[in-house]
C-alpha cells in the first residue's frame, strides 16, 4: 500500500491521505496554513483507519510531513523528492486537492474547521462518483466495498442511521 499526501498553500488547507491504487479518501482534516501545521494528527488517523503503516508515503517537500512521518510511520519510505513529470509524483492528490479546491472557491472559503462540507465531498468522491482512472469505478468499487441500489446517497445515509 502507498500513500500519497497533499495540503493546498491558500487559507483554510485541506490534507488527505488516499490509497494510490484504488483513490479512496482515507483521512483527512483542516488546517488555517499548510506551513505551520502539525500532520502527526492526519498521519496517526489514517495510520489507524488502515490497521498498517504504508510501505511508501509520497509526499512535497514540506518539513511537517517528513517531522511526522517519522514520528508516525518510522519504517515507511517516505519520498518528498518529486516533480511533475517524474516517475514518482502525487498528481493524483493534486488533481483530487485541485477538485476539492473548485468546490471551495464557490462557497468563499471553507468557514469553520469542522465543516461538514469536506466529510460529506469524501463520501462523494469514495462512494459515488466514478473515476475515469479506474473505468467508472468508484474508489470503494475499487476496494471491493459495495454500494447497492439506485440512490447510493440515500443507501449510505440508510446506512449510517442503522443502530447496532
Amino acid at each position: 500500500m502507498h500513500i500519497e499526501v497533499c495540503g493546498d498553500k491558500w487559507g483554510a488547507t485541506q490534507l488527505k491521505t488516499t490509497r494510490k491504487e484504488t483513490r479512496f479518501w482515507i483521512a483527512q482534516e483542516v488546517a488555517e496554513t499548510k506551513d505551520k501545521h502539525d500532520t502527526r494528527a492526519l498521519m496517526a488517523k489514517a495510520k489507524y483507519l488502515m490497521g498498517k503503516h504504508p510501505k511508501t508515503l509520497i509526499t512535497d517537500g514540506l518539513v511537517s510531513y517528513s517531522n511526522a512521518s517519522q514520528k508516525v510511520f518510522p519504517t515507511t519510505n517516505h519520498i518528498r523528492e518529486i516533480t511533475l513529470k517524474g516517475a514518482i509524483h502525487n498528481n493524483k492528490m493534486e488533481r483530487a486537492n485541485g477538485e476539492l479546491r473548485d468546490r471551495e472557491k464557490v462557497m468563499r472559503g471553507l468557514k469553520t474547521k469542522d465543516t461538514a462540507i469536506l466529510k460529506g465531498y469524501q463520501l462523494f468522491h469514495n462512494y459515488i462518483r466514478p473515476h475515469e482512472a479506474l473505468d467508472g469505478k468508484t474508489p470503494s468499487d475499487a476496494c471491493g466495498i459495495t454500494i447497492e441500489g439506485k440512490n447510493k446517497w440515500l443507501t449510505l445515509i440508510q446506512n449510517a442511521s442503522k443502530k447496532d
